[in-house]
């Protein structure tokens, strides 16, 4: 029997890359798993390949920048389950541009579905966690939210805000028993990072000590962990998951 059996954990953004392997690695730790995201075609993709494995998944539709979509989600997620006791919040999009030539939409979108659609998504299943008294808040920020990144001023704000909600939501929940914590990654080889050129990624691994790009794989085995009883006295942490490339 799986550490995580008879949890249910609900993983944002869970269509694809370290989403989806957040998602399988929760399910192969026995967790029941809610995969949410815009895209059900795919969703019913990741279900069906943790059905396989013998795991329990369900697809739910979510739009991380509308606020009644996050909240009839995390209501049809209780009501199919029952409860929430592990929150993944990985769904976030990139608007690159140099900030000169930012438009105010760029910005708005960005924060809006990264940092306000990660709040909002905490705040509408942290009532089912209370009630438990256990619960498990991971967010996935970025280590652009820690170091900065030209073009990416939006992306940074919204990663870097999701780091202070991290820590201020886990004095807040500290004494029902619900950790929150974070984990960074760096260069991970998804289809974020599948547009650049050959020379751009010889460029970013040349700044990460362990001399490779990191894979979903990496970053889902870090949420597993965080999400696990074993890391019961970890909480406002910022796991950073990127080689030695940033070092805080």
């Amino acid at each position: 029997m799986g550490t995580l059996a008879g949890r249910i954990a609900l993983v944002t953004g869970a269509s694809q890359g370290i989403g989806r392997a957040c998602a399988l690695k929760l399910a192969e730790a026995g967790a029941s798993v809610a995969l949410a995201a815009r895209n059900q075609e795919k969703l019913a993709e990741v279900a069906a390949e943790i059905a396989a494995a013998g795991g329990v998944a369900h697809a739910f539709e979510l739009d991380l920048a509308s606020e009644d979509s996050i909240k009839g989600c995390a209501k049809a997620v209780i009501a199919h389950f029952g409860k929430v006791d592990i929150l993944v919040n990985n769904g976030g999009i990139t608007r690159d541009i140099l900030t000169l030539r930012m438009k105010k939409k760029d910005w708005d979108d960005v924060l809006s579905t990264n940092l306000t659609g990660s709040f909002l998504m905490s705040q509408a299943v942290m009532s089912s966690m209370l009630k438990t008294r256990w619960g498990r808040i991971v967010n996935i920020t970025s280590v652009v939210g820690e170091m900065g990144q030209a073009g990416q001023a939006n992306y940074a704000a919204s990663k870097a805000g999701l780091i202070g909600v991290t820590k201020s939501l886990a004095r807040e929940l500290a004494s029902r028993t619900i950790t929150v914590n974070a984990v960074a990654p760096g260069y991970i080889e998804t289809a974020m990072t599948a547009v650049l050129t050959d020379e751009q990624r010889t460029a970013m691994t040349q700044h990460i000590p362990l001399q490779r790009a990191g894979t979903d794989q990496d970053v889902a085995a870090a949420v597993a962990f965080l999400a696990s009883e074993e890391a019961g006295y970890i909480t406002g942490h910022t796991l950073d998951v990127n080689g030695g490339m940033y070092m805080g």
